[in-house]
């Protein structure tokens, strides 16, 4: 098994909160040419993830739109149960539809949220769970992610743990070549 851990910025912390946001778009474009390149060079069969609204759950959704096409299986992994209770109806639905068509999902911890610790063990099994990172982030502009990327920073001063980053100049050329993509079947 070759296993990627996406995660990243959380939605809000983007400004996006609307599946019909235009960046929502451009960073879905991003994430399935990422994973396109990896499934096709044969570098993943399984895309791991949380379920953290944001960069999160739009992986797998876009991993999941890939299924079609590769062959790449989905895994959504929470730090402790109940991990959605506290979200408004929405949300949940969000994060119940998505549980329902990921190939499999479980929680690293066998109880409700009560110590930091349980999100210290989560980020311990995903690096001991994968064997790669992609991480929608920008160290010039930290957000929840920093806790993520320090961790995999950490883990590579003892393991071969690639580490790919989509920063907002990554973005910023995704968004050109999309809008260069879609204005030429306009014409």
């Amino acid at each position: 098994m070759k296993r990627l851990w996406v995660t990243g910025y959380r939605s809000y912390e983007l400004g996006v909160f609307s599946d019909k946001d235009p960046k929502l778009t451009v960073i879905k474009y991003a994430l399935s040419n990422y994973l396109k390149s990896l499934l096709e060079e044969g570098k993943i069969d399984w895309v791991i993830s949380g379920a953290n609204l944001g960069t999160e759950q739009w992986g797998l959704e876009t991993a999941i739109s890939l299924q079609n096409d590769y062959s790449v299986h989905t895994a959504l992994m929470t730090p402790y149960l109940e991990f959605s209770k506290e979200w408004n109806d929405s949300n949940q639905m969000k994060y119940q539809n998505l549980t329902e068509q990921v190939d499999f999902t479980a929680s690293t911890s066998d109880y409700p949220y009560m110590r930091p610790v349980q999100l210290k063990n989560y980020q311990n099994f995903m690096l001991e769970h994968t064997d790669r990172a992609l991480l929608l982030y920008d160290p010039e502009h930290p957000g929840k992610t920093k806790y993520d990327y320090e961790a995999i920073k950490k883990y590579q001063e003892k393991s071969d743990y690639p580490l790919d980053i989509i920063d907002f100049y990554d973005l910023q050329e995704a968004a050109e070549e999309y809008e260069e993509n879609h204005r030429k079947n306009f014409y």
